[in-house]
């Protein structure tokens, strides 16, 4: 049920599923913990050197990924502006991450068959960035015949801080998402999509990759504007889950390349929907990690992490963390299936850390593996 948590483990707990998985998921419990950072790169690197694995996913923004991808494939730029300017929500600032990224290039450096990174979130969190980019870049790939000049599509575009008002986080009615300008955009991009499939020959795959990744992002976000200006209760529940759809459908094409590591939160892997308190509301939505399971069956698996002692608090011996925490090992990787079946009706740990979010026992049957640090001290 429960071995060491290294290369052999990772490679027995692979040959235990039904299928060799294209995106194999390890979920974050809490961001920011450089142990778990640590050890999901001592993982990849065994699945890079031992299980064919070249393709790297991370809970970042997928246009900012570009960067880091094209440093790793070409070495263009250096280290420091990649971790600055390739990555979203902070993810550049941990040494674990900076680590990762060196190491890929290094790798790239010595072998013809390259590896690849992509940040699969869009360019949004809570408030979202302007279609600009993405709508433009596009535009800029294909060949006509256009349903607006360039000179329109930037007029229309207006000023990127009319898009990126964060205010519009509490207050829809400070939103452009849903005006006239905003409603011509969301056909403009919907043409533009279309256009790159009567295109698809012209185009070499690295633009082809490019002008869809483009177009899925240009349209959700879009769509996501749409509903940031938007007044009714589903406001937020819809607005996760259209963060997530955005996730799974760059999951998806990520797959195509071949075998990936995920990395990003339990609440986004995971095959259980996600529940989440945000102010007086519970959110409830279907994850990234659901909807691309659902695509692709038995080639997605899913490995939640969880915490033991964290700080100066342990684990009550009843939840599941407590009855992990009796294991030998200070990091173990546990078969959640069997796990589901051996231990009844263990309590639900509650954590004071409002960023951590412990396992829910109810669903351990829905989670492939268990990655379990007995002991976090490095959290940011």
């Amino acid at each position: 049920m429960a071995r060491p948590l290294d290369g052999a483990g990772v490679s027995a707990f692979l040959r235990s599923l039904p299928a060799k998985p294209l995106l194999l998921g390890l979920g974050e419990a809490r961001h920011f913990v450089e142990e778990l950072g640590e050890l999901r790169n001592e993982l990849f690197r065994h699945l890079v050197e031992h299980e064919g694995y070249r393709s790297f996913a991370i809970e970042s923004d997928c246009l900012k990924g570009l960067v880091v991808d094209d440093y790793l494939t070409t070495g263009a730029g250096t280290l420091d502006d990649v971790m600055e300017r390739g990555f979203s929500h902070r993810f550049g600032t941990p040494p674990a991450n900076r680590e990762l990224v060196r190491w890929m290039r290094a790798y790239n450096e010595e072998h013809e068959e390259k590896l690849r990174f992509f940040g699969f979130d869009g360019p949004l969190e809570y408030w979202a960035e302007s279609p600009r980019q993405a709508l433009t870049a596009l535009y800029d790939l294909l060949d006509g015949p256009f349903s607006c000049t360039r000179e329109t599509l930037d007029a229309l575009l207006g000023p990127d801080d009319r898009w990126t008002n964060e205010a519009t986080i509490m207050d829809p009615s400070q939103s452009i998402g849903q005006s006239a300008d905003a409603q011509r955009l969301r056909l403009i991009a919907d043409d533009l999509v279309a256009l790159l499939d009567t295109q698809v020959p012209r185009l070499s795959p690295e633009d082809r990759d490019r002008a869809a990744l483009y177009g899925r992002t240009a349209t959700g976000l879009l769509r996501y504007h749409y509903w940031m200006a938007d007044t009714s209760p589903v406001r937020w529940p819809h607005l996760s889950a259209l963060r997530d759809a955005m996730m799974a459908a760059n999951l998806r094409a990520i797959a195509e390349h071949g075998p990936a590591l995920v990395f990003a939160h339990n609440l986004h892997l995971q095959r259980n929907r996600s529940l989440m308190s945000l102010g007086d509301q519970e959110l409830e939505w279907w994850s990234a990690g659901a909807i691309a399971g659902a695509h692709l069956g038995d080639r997605y698996a899913f490995l939640a992490s969880a915490f033991g002692t964290t700080g100066d608090h342990a684990p009550p011996p009843d939840t599941v963390e407590g009855i992990l925490s009796t294991l030998p090992w200070d990091h173990s990787l546990i078969d959640a299936h069997r796990l589901a079946e051996a231990i009844t009706k263990p309590a639900p740990r509650i954590s004071h850390d409002f960023a951590y979010f412990p396992l829910d026992p109810a669903q351990l049957d829905l989670i492939d593996g268990i990655v379990y640090l007995k002991q976090v001290v490095r959290i940011d």
